[in-house]
């Protein structure tokens, strides 16, 4: 496995590759890697000849104030995990390899990012959409994999793909979860033990929304009130959103009669959990 460390390193690598013919999959991480970012590793290795994962803790995607500073950061465990996993090539740039000290020109999409984490973190999307399009620049690939269990993220980056008419095939990995249904995330490393129990009030409001949505419920207002009542049961957490929207659009859901997107996004102590489920 190589580690490359530069932007122009990195472009060079990939033209040579796809010369040769080789298909490349990538993995685009924050780094503090889990069995979630493994697993996408695994789905690239399926549809490509070379996987590529790349760490980067991304400022443009925190707002002042969040948690760039403490983000867990520890790239000697994420090499061995990408070794364990069988990638190619970590690449690993540096804030000021990637992002000039006068940079003026972003991406942004306009409609799926407004609402749901968009809307509680302002400018956040245009941060993700950014670095992901420079990455897709440098990288090359064929095929990207993008996990469910950042389902906004996941719809604005195929809108971005579909619109910017980007060469690239975005495949998704299903939200792994711990024993007890807790979706893995980086972020869980900061919580307390009293913190880490009482946050499986997420996976609890999901399959609260699931079990009403196959006894035959299709009003959304009911299940987010349902929802509520079983998150507002734990002490510690605090909602940041429980919303229920269209699967396609992105917009409120008036009914339960067509795919839908059931998402929530929770604090527990300082630590914001993100999770979802899909209806129908």
């Amino acid at each position: 496995m190589d580690i490359i460390r530069t932007p122009a390193d990195m472009q060079s690598r990939a033209r040579a590759m796809r010369a040769e013919g080789k298909r490349i999959g990538f993995v685009p991480t924050m780094g503090y890697l889990h069995e979630g970012h493994l697993s996408l590793v695994r789905i690239a290795q399926e549809h490509a000849d070379v996987v590529v994962v790349s760490i980067f803790v991304n400022p443009t995607q925190f707002a002042p104030g969040e948690d760039l500073d403490k983000y867990p950061r520890d790239f000697e465990r994420d090499e061995q995990a990408c070794r364990d996993a069988g990638a190619d090539i970590i690449f690993y740039p540096s804030v000021d390899d990637i992002y000039a000290k006068d940079q003026s020109v972003y991406v942004e999409e306009e409609k799926l990012s407004c609402g749901l984490c968009g809307a509680s973190r302002p400018g956040h999307f245009r941060g993700v959409t950014t670095i992901v399009a420079k990455l897709f620049n440098l990288v090359l690939p064929d095929v990207a994999v993008f996990g469910e269990k950042d389902a906004q993220q996941l719809r604005v980056i195929r809108r971005m793909v579909r619109d910017l008419d980007f060469p690239v095939k975005i495949l998704s990995g299903p939200t792994v979860r711990e024993p007890d249904g807790l979706a893995m995330s980086s972020r869980n490393a900061y919580l307390s033990c009293e913190e880490r129990q009482q946050a499986l009030c997420l996976r609890k409001a999901l399959d609260c929304a699931e079990t009403l949505y196959a006894e035959g419920e299709r009003e959304p207002e009911t299940v987010r009130k349902a929802m509520l009542e079983v998150i507002n049961e734990a002490s510690l957490a605090r909602v940041d959103y429980v919303e229920i929207v269209d699967d396609e659009t992105m917009k409120p859901a008036e009914t339960l009669r067509r795919p839908t997107l059931v998402a929530l996004a929770v604090f527990l102590g300082k630590t914001r959990l993100i999770d979802n489920t899909v209806l129908g």
